[in-house]
Order: structure tokens, then sequence, then C-alpha cells
């Protein structure tokens, strides 16, 4: 048995020294250290030798297999040494070539704008609130007080995934949910995407928004015209103009439209504001009582102030961007330039 044995090593021993091949060498293993491999038989076999014999020659299959095992390691490292080698050769770096560049990514604009608008507004005192873009028809508008069939429905009856569930038109449902959970005083600002069907050089059928309320006890128009003064000379300057003219939201009584002093001009009238001298901005207005008795709020108690504005159009009158497509265009070499 120790012939056969040592037939066997010297064999592996001659097949592991001709390889050069990683695939080769593992056929070898298998064949001779694998599960059903021939030295493996060899010990499998033991079992029928006398005792004595059995201890001497499992001792030297053993070694055998040790042995082997090693040859064959060390012939791995070997061909893959000179696998890299040949690789290092056959290949050519031509260490003049200017390096890649890596090219850094940037807050786009609108993100930009939002996060600005949010720090002035929590200086302010308004914490974030956020909430669904697929929203309920009631969130979306009866809650807002703008029933079925109600005429202010005209300018948002918009984008409906089923008969009670629409992209939300503003971000005005985040305030009926705010105030379904947290009783006043209640100070929110509520930013995020919203959905209508306008598409022009100033309007898009996806767009951002940013609202803001706040309600409590003895909240006044003078408070919301604090605030929004506050704001604006904040963002665009202490030296800016601001102005309140009356308007009609469902929602708020009384309702105005807030501008500000033209940018581009500062009030002389141009091209951009019609020759007026002024640029309106936002909405805004005094909660309309109607809109408590669906948040369980006491009209006789609480009182409170809203607004919103267009996220797109505050960039487009900082940075004098005349087109709000560009937003969303995707456009690198407009983008770079924020």
């Amino acid at each position: 048995m120790k012939d056969q044995l040592d037939k066997l090593r010297l064999n592996a021993l001659e097949l592991i020294g001709g390889l050069d091949d990683e695939k080769s060498l593992f056929d070898v293993r298998t064949r001779v250290l694998g599960r059903k491999g021939e030295l493996t038989g060899f010990l499998r076999g033991l079992k029928d030798l006398p005792p004595k014999t059995r201890a001497e020659i499992g001792q030297l299959a053993n070694l055998i297999k040790s042995e082997l095992e090693q040859k064959i390691d060390e012939k791995q490292a070997t061909i893959r040494e000179k696998a890299e080698e040949r690789k290092i050769g056959s290949e050519f770096l031509d260490v003049t070539l200017p390096g890649r560049r890596s090219i850094p990514g940037r807050t786009h604009i609108l993100n930009r704008v939002t996060d600005e608008l949010i720090q002035v507004f929590n200086g302010l005192g308004f914490q974030l609130a956020e909430g669904p873009e697929v929203e309920l028809d009631y969130y979306n508008f009866e809650a807002l007080n703008i029933p079925r069939d109600h005429p202010a429905r005209d300018m948002q009856d918009t984008f409906y995934l089923s008969d009670n569930v629409v992209l939300r038109t503003h971000t005005s449902p985040v305030q009926i949910r705010t105030m379904e959970l947290q009783k006043p005083p209640l100070r929110v600002i509520c930013p995020g995407k919203v959905y209508r069907r306008d598409a022009d050089i100033t309007h898009s059928p996806m767009f951002m928004q940013i609202e803001g309320l706040w309600v409590d006890q003895g909240i006044s128009l003078s408070d919301l015209k604090g605030v929004l003064t506050a704001f604006v000379q904040e963002y665009f300057g202490e030296k800016l103009g601001l102005r309140f003219r009356p308007s009609f939201f469902p929602f708020t009584e009384p309702s105005a439209e807030v501008d500000i002093q033209c940018v581009i001009c500062g009030g002389e009238g141009c091209r951009t504001c019609s020759s007026t001298g002024w640029l309106e901005i936002l909405g805004a207005g005094m909660v309309d009582p109607a809109l408590y008795r669906f948040v369980d709020y006491d009209p006789e108690i609480y009182s409170g102030f809203a607004f919103g504005m267009g996220i797109e159009r505050v960039a487009m009158l900082k940075y004098g961007i005349p087109d709000i497509r560009a937003f969303y265009e995707n456009d690198v070499r407009f983008l770079n330039q924020f």
C-alpha cells in the first residue's frame, strides 16, 4: 500500500509541476484531494486494514495529503504572480495624459431657495410641517371652504386619481392636517410640490409652494403685515418697498395680494413689471372663521392668518430668471450658474 501511496504522490506532484493555469490546478485538487478524489478514497479504505498497519499507512497518507495541499497552494500563488506580471507587461499607461476631474454635485436652485425661505421663517418662530402630495378632496378643497361645484375650484380643479383623490393643488391641506392634530398656539411653514394645469413661461403643471399659518389669541392683520414685511426685508433687502392689494381667496377673509418693488428697475417701471414698478409675490389674508369648524377651533377665541407663495416665483424675482421652465429642463449650463 505504501507503493500505491508513493505512486499517487509522484503522479500528483508531476501534474502540479506542469500546470500553468488555475482551472487545471483546481481540477487536479479535486481529482486527488476532493471528496471523491483518489487520496480521499484511499483513506476511506483504511478501515479494512489491521490496526497496526492502519495507523502506519494513515499517518503516511496524511503527510502526503499535507504535502500536496502545500504544493498546490504554492503553485496557485506562482500562477497568479505570473498572470499579474503578464497583465502589467501588456498594459500601457500614459502618465502625461490629464487626469479626470471630479465634478461635485450641487444643490438645485429651487431646493436652495426653499432652504433659505425655511431659514427665514424659522427665525420668525415658524416650525416646519409637511404632508402628502396625493391628497383627499376633503383636505384639498372642502376643509378649505371650497365645496364641490364652487366657482373657486375652476382654477385648481386639476389632476384627479379618482373622484375623491387629487394631486394637491396647494400646500394648504398641510395646514388643515396640522390644525387637526394640534391646538393653538400654532405657527407653521409648509413647503412642497403642488400640481395645476398651467404651462407657459411663468407657470408649470408642477411647481413648488411654501405657505405659512399662525393661529393664536389676538392675532390681527397688523401681525400678518409685520411678518411679511420682516420676510421681504430679510430676503430681498431692507430698502425694498411692499404693498397690500385687496383680493379674494376662499379660505381667508379679508384677503390680499402682496407686491414688492420691482427688483429689476427698483420701482421705476420696466418691461418685467409692465411699467408699474411692482411685482406680485404672494397671497395672504386672515383665516376665514368658517375653516375653524373643520378643525374644532373656537373662532370666538382664536384668530389667525395664512400666506402662500410660489418658490419658483421667488427664485425668478431674486435671480432675474425670465422663464419658469428653465428650473425643470435640467440644462447644466443654467444650473451651474447657481
